[in-house]
């Protein structure tokens, strides 16, 4: 399995199309794993040609006219940045360690009591009989980073060939990105996240990359991103009939995270997790025996008897403290840190000028937005230049963009072929329906409100590297979670590290709920939002739906109301204003409940 040993106990995720696009360049070498979104092909071409630049390799240009150049220039890019990880990894454990800047730094991020530091400070007073062995053994502990890829399950745009006929089903969007990770030399698995794609997770049984080998191992693994047990469940049980190995679940909270946002019906993450920790071992041998089952059948070689199954978290950690509790109270493999590092230029790509209004952001305005044309919430930021230049095109009576990319082409309400619902020419024809009465104020200013995801999230990788992005689109668009409001100042990887360990505390706002507390904020603010706009709907939906998002609330609200009274989840007055905060959440889930009721009567 890909790195069952890893240095640390938390991953960046994937964040945006642009801000971990280089990540692994960046930190892979120190032993930290993260996420490349492999969704634009051109971006990971312009990124391929600024480093071949900088690094002084050959770079010769994939044009859009060579057969499967998607999947080729996913393949290229994610070879050059195995390369390059290699390259300083390598140099990194074989030059002399005493005058060793890089050395020292990898060993400096460790958490207190790593193995490897032990191991690190006997080598330091060993004898000279001694040190041989203990040199080589702590080299073969020494790891890099995984290069992890993710595949947004959603964005699987079929594609057409020059003369208008459409391609077969393996050239689209996200199974051309799958193709080009299988056949790269990238040592990380692939993060399948926005819910099951059954015609991707099927290609996937076309590359023996993500089979066992005669030791029983996977080259590539295979990594869930999902909001609960149950998708876990079914989405796992989906790919082990194929005999398909989900090396790692990765747990994200609905609402507290970046990017997307995908809302449970009132599910919390910590009755979310105690189930996982309660089912592990059922969920694991469940996935075993299938997959061991359906391997059989293909005469394939069989899993390990051990394989990697890890499961983790993210979304809204702000604190070592948290951190530690959700790694040891729900017995977690590890925890994924994504916002807090888009105030890390030595691990994210964030341009200047987006750095400096994430700093002078207020916490009004990280915002759930209607920015993303997929049509799901989307996490923003209110003062970005991306909202700027949306908000001008609007009052210039131009909403809409330019679409070159055309990855969200997904709606067919007034065309043939699928058209994106942020692209000038949707944006226009729905005017025409406003102009004619037929939708209304409301209707229209969501309309509005979609954004040019494509040129948003990929212009600050290219920006922050120096460079002016295709056709001069400069604009960014950023999708920051909720916590990031909570952090100020721009922080060393070191720093930031340091914190999540417990061996520094950062500027992090005295305010700032507890993440159970801010999910939960979320979700309440979320369900208001949710019924002022089902006005329209029939009483009775309408009911069914408060009901079961208004139990599954106050289930959740009591969940943590039992553990606070029982575990040290931290310190004294936290514990005592989470009580106070979780009592008065929850008379507003009741009251809230119970004036709409009334009002629908």
């Amino acid at each position: 399995m890909p790195y069952q040993t890893t240095a640390h106990s938390f991953h960046i995720p994937v964040m945006g199309l642009g801000y971990t696009v280089d990540t692994p360049i960046k930190v892979a070498k120190y032993g930290i794993s993260s996420v490349v979104s492999i969704m634009d092909d051109h971006l990971l071409e312009d990124m391929r040609k600024i480093y071949s630049k900088k690094f002084v390799r050959e770079f010769i240009p994939i044009a859009d006219t060579e057969e499967d150049y998607r999947a080729k220039r996913v393949t290229a890019y994610l070879d050059l940045t195995q390369s390059l990880v290699e390259e300083q990894f390598n140099k990194l454990i074989s030059t002399d360690w005493s005058n060793s800047t890089e050395f020292h730094k990898y060993l400096n991020l460790l958490p207190e009591n790593a193995e490897l530091l032990n191991l690190f400070a006997k080598l330091e007073t060993a004898t000279e009989a001694e040190k041989f062995q203990l040199k080589e053994e702590f080299k073969s502990k020494l790891s890099m980073g995984a290069v992890d890829v993710n595949i947004m399950t959603k964005v699987d745009k079929l594609n057409y060939d020059k003369d208008g006929q459409e391609l077969p089903r393996e050239y689209s969007d996200a199974l051309s990105a799958l193709r080009g990770f299988a056949q790269s030399k990238a040592k990380g698995s692939v993060v399948f996240s926005a819910g099951m794609n059954p015609a991707l997770y099927g290609y996937a049984e076309q590359f023996s990359e993500f089979y066992p080998n005669q030791f029983g191992e996977i080259s590539k693994g295979i990594i869930l991103k999902v909001s609960d047990y149950r998708s876990a469940l079914i989405q796992g049980k989906f790919l082990a009939k194929k005999g398909l190995w989900v090396s790692e679940f990765r747990i994200e909270s609905g609402l507290n995270c970046g990017g997307h946002a995908f809302a449970t019906d009132g599910f919390l993450i910590g009755p979310i997790l105690e189930e996982f920790k309660t089912n592990r071992s059922e969920l694991f041998q469940t996935l075993y025996e299938t997959c061991q089952k359906a391997l059989q059948t293909k005469e394939a070689n069989p899993l390990s008897t051990s394989p990697t199954f890890k499961i983790t978290y993210q979304g809204g950690i702000g604190t070592a403290t948290e951190d530690s509790f959700l790694r040891e109270y729900y017995e977690l493999d590890g925890t994924g840190w994504g916002s807090p590092f888009l105030l890390v230029p030595e691990a994210t790509s964030v341009d200047d000028d987006t750095l400096e209004r994430l700093l002078k952001a207020k916490k009004s305005d990280f915002y759930l937005s209607h920015a993303s044309p997929l049509g799901v919430p989307f996490n923003n930021l209110r003062t970005s230049s991306g909202e700027e230049q949306r908000i001008g095109r609007v009052e210039k009576d131009r909403a809409g963009s330019p679409c070159y990319k055309k990855f969200l082409m997904n709606n067919t309400e007034f065309t043939e072929q699928p058209i994106c619902t942020a692209s000038r020419q949707y944006q226009n024809l729905k005017a025409k329906q406003f102009q004619a009465g037929e939708i209304d104020t409301v209707e229209m200013e969501k309309v509005q409100a979609k954004d040019c995801l494509c040129e948003g999230l990929s212009a600050p990788a290219i920006l922050a590297a120096g460079e002016t992005p295709r056709r001069n689109l400069t604009a960014v668009t950023i999708c920051p979670g909720p916590n990031l409001a909570y952090f100020k100042g721009t922080f060393t990887l070191k720093e930031m590290a340091d914190h999540i360990y417990g061996k520094l505390n950062l500027n992090v706002d005295l305010d700032r709920p507890h993440v159970f507390v801010k999910e939960l904020q979320l979700y309440v603010n979320y369900l208001k939002k949710e019924f002022e706009t089902k006005i329209t709907e029939k009483v009775a939906k309408k009911e069914v739906y408060l009901e079961k998002f208004r139990n599954n609330l106050i289930e959740g609200v009591s969940y943590y109301q039992d553990m606070i009274s029982s575990v040290q989840v931290d310190s004294d007055d936290i514990l005592q204003k989470m009580k106070g905060q979780f009592l008065n959440l929850k008379n507003e889930i009741e009251s809230f409940t119970l004036s709409l009721k009334a009002e629908v009567v």
